[in-house]
């Protein structure tokens, strides 16, 4: 009888330990479900934001001079380092540093959304 009981006990005890390891990384992944959506940015927000590059960088991030970078199909993570690093001063263009300082966080996300979205890194050839 008294093993039975002991037999029990343990299974409990095994069913509460399962519960508890679900229910923590169930709450884990709730917790961090509100970074996951901050951290990505908007393509439609920042095609609107981006029509001040288009004067260097084209209506679509191809540029229109050589002399700029293309930013169609660029990674976004590339672009949100350099946005940020331009905006920051770590990275230094006066032009780029003037559009980079005013943009939020948000609007690095976006921007970055968009021009990720486009066609283009499939030349990588030097001409």
């Amino acid at each position: 009888m008294s093993q039975l009981i002991l037999l029990r006990l343990a299974a409990n005890d095994g069913r509460r330990k399962k519960t508890m390891i679900r229910n923590t990384i169930l709450v884990l992944f709730l917790l961090s479900l509100p970074l996951t959506l901050a951290a990505k940015g908007d393509a439609n927000s920042g095609k609107e934001k981006a029509k001040v590059c288009k004067a260097c960088h084209g209506l679509d991030g191809k540029s229109v001079d050589p002399s700029y970078p293309n930013l169609a199909g660029q990674h976004a993570s590339y672009l949100h380092k350099a946005l940020g690093d331009y905006r920051s001063g770590r990275r230094t263009n006066l032009i780029m540093a003037g559009f980079a300082g005013p943009l939020s966080d948000q609007d690095i996300k976006d921007l970055a959304a968009w021009y990720s979205s486009q066609e283009g890194l499939k030349d990588l050839s030097i001409k």
